[in-house]
């Protein structure tokens, strides 16, 4: 294929971190020496895996080979499988691993609401017709035809930290820390975080500051970073300290002595017992999409 007639997008080339100066060098004097001896994935005209050896090859003019994957059925499978694809890689970062983890979550949940959807409208159609005989096997095919309808989705939910900490190969702790990052970081610290500047700990104590607070402190360097960072962290140790030196004395304040309000506690005890049952309903109808689909 000419070079000229590959696309390049932008949203498929941010899953990818920027080889280093000295690893892009190493990459370039290898496709020098020997050629591009890995085929390009391409879906149609998009280029899919390859982009560094792409970007060397079209500089050098040197020839390269393509292979098309016949099994992307649209944009999302694409970025199904570049997420896959760079979350078994050792190069990948920890912060880069959780964000795409992060991706793949989004993707999947809106995978399965599709399918939902798709599953309610068909029924609710279905109810409209003629009675129709009884369908043979198990699976109704007014759903399995809706299902049909609708991207495949994947059988793991990454629901759950401890989902998402096992596709990342995080902890769960570590989890927590990149969706603060990746929910609540000024762009500045992010970029901190992938140049290895800053840790994750670190990046997302300073993420729950003000944005501006933030970029004021990313504008210092790293060094001013990690202080903002020790600042938040001596700031919650204080209360707690002197809390405890109030009780110490025995000059408990007023807060303390005080009877919990059991109507409240009461209430939000139900408020969380009706979210745990609407939780589990949801989960139920989700099972039984899956099991309809597999």
């Amino acid at each position: 294929m000419n070079p000229e007639d590959i696309v390049v997008l932008p949203e498929l080339k941010a899953y990818i971190d920027p080889l280093t100066p000295e690893e892009h060098d190493a990459l370039e004097r290898s496709i020098l020496a020997e050629g591009c001896r890995d085929a390009l994935v391409l879906w149609g005209n998009i280029l899919v895996d390859g982009h560094n050896r792409f970007g060397i090859c079209h500089k050098h003019g040197l020839p390269f080979q393509t292979v098309q994957n016949t099994r992307f059925q649209n944009m999302e499978d694409v970025h199904l499988w570049m997420i896959d694809q760079h979350l078994g890689r050792r190069s990948v970062s920890e912060f880069q691993r959780g964000v795409l983890a992060l991706r793949k979550r989004e993707i999947i949940a809106e995978r399965r609401a599709a399918a939902a959807a798709a599953v309610v409208a068909a029924k609710a159609e279905a109810a409209q017709a003629p009675e129709q005989a009884p369908w043979e096997g198990d699976t109704d095919p007014v759903v399995a035809q809706a299902l049909a309808s609708v991207p495949k989705v994947p059988e793991d939910a990454l629901d759950t930290r401890e989902a998402l900490a096992r596709a990342a190969r995080l902890t769960a702790a570590q989890v927590k820390a990149i969706e603060t990052i990746h929910q609540n970081a000024a762009p500045e610290v992010v970029a901190a975080v992938k140049s290895g500047e800053l840790s994750l700990n670190a990046a997302a104590v300073v993420a729950t500051l003000p944005v501006d607070e933030q970029k004021s402190a990313a504008a210092g360097g790293a060094q001013e970073l990690k202080q903002a960072a020790k600042r938040v962290r001596d700031g919650k140790k204080k209360p707690k300290a002197d809390a405890a030196a109030t009780e110490a004395d025995g000059t408990a304040g007023p807060e303390s002595t005080a009877a919990p309000d059991t109507a409240k506690l009461q209430q939000r005890v139900a408020e969380l017992e009706a979210e745990n049952e609407r939780l589990r309903q949801q989960v139920k109808a989700l099972q039984d999409l899956l099991a309809e689909q597999g």
